[in-house]
């Protein structure tokens, strides 16, 4: 079975493996598709009827505190824990040396450590 039946617009990639990816068909429509750890393939996410939100994590306390803001806002949630979904080198070769845990992606869009997810959320108006 082949998914991509178009070009491919973005990628998001974990040490090589693709956790979220776009496809434009030649229609012109988008299709977006995400890891899911529960079924162990990618699936079709409709991103604009909610948010999905992926977080990559080490299970510290700023980590489970982005988790829970991101549960809370509704949409689909995946978490990827460092040690059972991706080794620490492989995070470091996607993110760089210097990134913090946990990296967010909203959308198909990466926003970067918490900080910048809280800005970015702020800005877009997701808190009331």
């Amino acid at each position: 079975m082949r998914l991509l039946t178009g070009s491919m617009k973005t990628a998001l990639t974990i040490g090589g493996n693709v956790t979220r990816y776009s496809v434009i068909h030649k229609d012109g429509t988008e299709t977006h598709y995400v890891w899911s750890q529960e079924q162990r393939k990618m699936v079709e996410t409709k991103m604009t009827e909610k948010l999905t939100a992926v977080i990559y994590s080490n299970g510290s306390q700023e980590c489970e505190r982005m988790s829970m803001l991101l549960k809370s806002l509704g949409g689909e949630f995946h978490e990827y824990l460092v040690g059972a979904d991706f080794s620490d080198k492989q995070f470091r070769m996607e993110f760089g040396s210097e990134a913090t845990y946990p990296q967010v992606s909203l959308g198909n869009e990466h926003i970067g450590n918490m900080k910048e997810a809280l800005q970015y959320m702020k800005e877009q108006g997701l808190f009331v």
